[in-house]
């Protein structure tokens, strides 16, 4: 359950203000069919963290055991403080958008994932974890978690979060998986 925990945790706050959120918003405005545009991310998500979570699984069998704890656990905090680095809001008009909120929503959340820091935490939280469907299933809840109420109240949440504090949150939340995932390797 460590494994569905994080995975949720990590993504949902790490998330926040982030581009696939800014994402989110833009599809909002541009389309009317929010369950569309919902059903999107889902499909995408899914998609895109079930390959990381696997290669993230495949990846371990090739690292000595020794070494998996301290280069795991580094990893989270380099993405920790990566998490630290504001996205910008790089959607633009994009030819996509002439397919409707469905297959827009899909094709831009893929690809906008793709390098992504939560897709990289999603190939990190399936190496440290031997539960990649809790893994898949944490950070595609944590997803919809931080990008479905945007979606349907965006404009309001977006004003009231802070942006920073949500990073800086979402820092620590990585950190502390690194360094109890380097603690680990200790203790075995």
């Amino acid at each position: 359950m460590d494994a569905l925990l994080y995975s949720f945790t990590g993504v949902a706050i790490a998330e926040i203000g982030d581009k696939t959120q800014l994402l989110s918003l833009f599809l909002a405005a541009r389309f009317r069919s929010k369950l569309g545009i919902c059903a999107g991310i889902l499909v995408a998500t899914l998609l895109n963290h079930a390959a990381s979570a696997w290669l993230g699984a495949w990846v371990t069998q090739f690292i000595p055991v020794t070494w998996q704890a301290p280069l795991l656990g580094g990893s989270f905090i380099a993405v920790a403080l990566w998490l630290l680095i504001p996205d910008k809001d790089d959607s633009e008009e994009s030819s996509w958008l002439k397919y409707g909120a469905f297959a827009a929503s899909c094709l831009l959340f893929f690809v906008a994932e793709i390098g992504d820091k939560t897709q990289i935490a999603t190939v990190l939280l399936a190496a440290t974890y031997d539960a990649t469907w809790l893994v898949i299933l944490g950070t595609t809840l944590g997803m919809l978690a931080a990008n479905v109420p945007v979606v349907y109240f965006g404009a309001l949440l977006m004003a009231k979060i802070p942006l920073d504090l949500a990073r800086k949150a979402a820092c620590a939340v990585f950190f502390a998986i690194g360094i109890l995932t380097i603690a680990s390797g200790f203790l075995k």
